[in-house]
């Protein structure tokens, strides 16, 4: 027997797979695409970086994998259960990478996550990143909240939260489990009557 809501989906079903996966610009020059299978490598060897290993602890085997996944990033975004997109320099060049996850289309949240290349470290492209995602998810896209979580012990993260007006929620202990053990881990959110940072 099918269930039923007994009050209004936030976003109705279908609103976000009746359309292709947005292109998001952010200031900067920054683009946010959808990943293309020449990107693999790229992806690949963002994996091989100290930081993003050990706060990231799925990562692709292969090339292969990666085009597997970016698969999947497609099929989830017709399912209306994610989107991820590649961050570049003016649709070229990729920095980064931002994705929203678990899209609960009746209560309108999801969480946010992300991560940026060596190189293109301490310049936010991250929190630019984020506030473009967010500004989109919490406008167009139709969404109240977007949440993310990062380990209590990664400050670069939290600062890339609370610059692109994620508040600050709470703790969650021992939540998540990095390459040197479990985390206790920080809790931020967007709603939609918060204001755009500045």
């Amino acid at each position: 027997m099918r269930a039923f809501l007994t009050t209004p989906p936030t976003i109705p079903a279908g609103t976000l797979a009746a359309g292709p996966q947005p292109v998001l610009a952010a200031p900067g020059g920054l683009l946010l695409r959808l990943w293309e299978s020449s990107d693999a490598a790229t992806f690949l060897a963002a994996y091989q970086d100290p930081a993003i290993k050990h706060w990231h602890t799925r990562q692709p085997a292969s090339v292969e994998q990666v085009r597997e996944w970016f698969d999947q990033y497609r099929e989830a975004w017709a399912q209306e259960t994610g989107a991820h997109w590649a961050v570049t320099r003016g649709g070229g060049e990729v920095l980064g990478r931002i994705a929203m996850g678990g899209m609960n289309l009746n209560d309108g949240v999801a969480e946010c996550s992300y991560w940026v290349l060596p190189a293109a470290r301490g310049s936010g492209v991250a929190s630019r990143a984020l506030t473009a995602l967010s500004e989109w998810a919490l406008g167009e896209a139709g969404f109240h909240r977007v949440h993310l979580d990062h380990s209590t012990r990664n400050a670069a993260s939290c600062r890339v939260a609370v610059k692109a007006g994620f508040l600050l929620e709470g703790t969650k202990r021992s939540d998540a489990v990095h390459s040197d053990g479990r985390h206790d881990m920080h809790l931020h959110a967007r709603i939609r009557a918060d204001p755009y940072p500045t």
